[in-house]
C-alpha cells in the first residue's frame, strides 16, 4: 500500500487540464477539413471522384463531415491545394446541415439547447448503444473514463441501464438486427432525454452507406440532438461536444 501511494505521488498530476488549457494533438491528427476556396475546379472534381465516401461536392466546394471518414485521400491527391486537414478537434454540431462545410463551423455552445444545460448541467448520465459498430468509436468513448480525461470530474458518467440515463450515445451503422434493440433502449430512457450520434457510421452509414442492411443516419429513426463526426471521433472531440452542449 505504501509503495502504491509513493508511486502515485511520484507520477504527479496526470489528468488533462482541457478545457481550461488548450491541448496540442500530434501533427498526423486529421481534424476539421479546410477547403481552399480558390482551388481549380478540375482539382476539386478529381478529389470528389477519388473520395471513397462521396463526401465532396466539387461544384460548391464543400465537404460533408457526416460522410467523411478523414482518410486524407483528398488532401494527398491535391497536395493540400484543395483540402487541408487542420488539428481542430472541436467539430461537433447541433444541426446536421452544419456538417456540410467549407471548413467553417458555428460555435456548438451557441446552438445548444438551453433547457438541456439547465437539466443536465450538473449531472449527465449516458447510456451507450453500439448499433453494429466496429468498436473504434466505442473505444474512444470508453477512454474518457481513464485518468487522463476523467469524464466523471464534469459530472458525466456512462450507466448500465437506460432507465438511469439522461441520454443515449449511439455508435455504429445501425444494422437491421440492432434497430429494434436501439429503439427499445431509447423508449426506456425517461423523458426529457437527448440523443447523441457519434461517428460517421451513425451519422451517414459510413463505409456501409448504400447497404440495405443498415440505416443511413440515426436521424432517420430518432430525433438527434448532437452530431459528432469522425471515424472514429477523437476522445477530445467527444469531450468537447459533451461539455459545450450540456454544460
Amino acid at each position: 500500500m505504501i509503495k502504491t501511494l509513493q508511486n502515485r505521488f511520484e507520477q504527479g498530476y496526470r489528468t488533462s487540464r482541457y478545457p481550461k488549457e488548450p491541448i496540442q494533438l500530434p501533427e498526423r491528427y486529421r481534424g476539421r477539413p479546410q477547403i481552399v476556396p480558390d482551388a481549380p475546379a478540375e482539382l476539386a472534381a478529381q478529389c470528389a471522384a477519388a473520395c471513397p465516401q462521396e463526401a465532396i461536392d466539387a461544384e460548391s466546394k464543400r465537404i460533408d463531415m457526416g460522410r467523411c471518414v478523414f482518410c486524407g485521400t483528398c488532401e494527398r491527391l491535391s497536395e493540400g491545394r484543395f483540402v487541408k486537414f487542420t488539428q481542430d478537434f472541436e467539430i461537433a454540431t447541433a444541426q446536421k446541415e452544419h456538417l456540410i462545410t467549407d471548413g467553417s463551423l458555428p460555435a456548438l455552445a451557441d446552438h445548444a439547447k438551453q433547457h438541456f444545460k439547465k437539466l443536465f448541467g450538473r449531472s449527465l448520465q449516458l447510456r451507450q448503444v453500439s448499433a453494429a459498430g466496429c468498436n473504434s468509436c466505442e473505444a474512444d468513448l470508453n477512454v474518457l473514463a481513464t485518468p487522463f480525461f476523467d469524464l466523471a470530474r464534469f459530472g458525466i458518467n456512462f450507466v448500465a441501464s437506460p432507465r438511469h440515463a439522461d441520454a443515449i450515445v449511439v455508435t455504429g451503422p445501425i444494422s437491421r438486427n440492432m434497430k429494434t434493440a436501439l429503439l427499445q433502449t431509447y423508449e426506456a430512457v425517461p423523458a426529457p432525454k437527448a440523443v447523441i450520434a457519434v461517428g460517421s457510421c451513425t451519422l451517414s452509414g459510413g463505409p456501409f452507406r448504400g447497404s440495405p442492411e443498415i440505416t443511413e443516419g440515426l436521424d432517420q429513426l430518432l430525433p438527434v440532438d448532437l452530431f459528432i463526426p469522425g471515424c472514429p471521433p477523437h476522445p477530445l472531440t467527444n469531450l468537447h461536444a459533451f461539455l459545450s452542449f450540456f454544460k
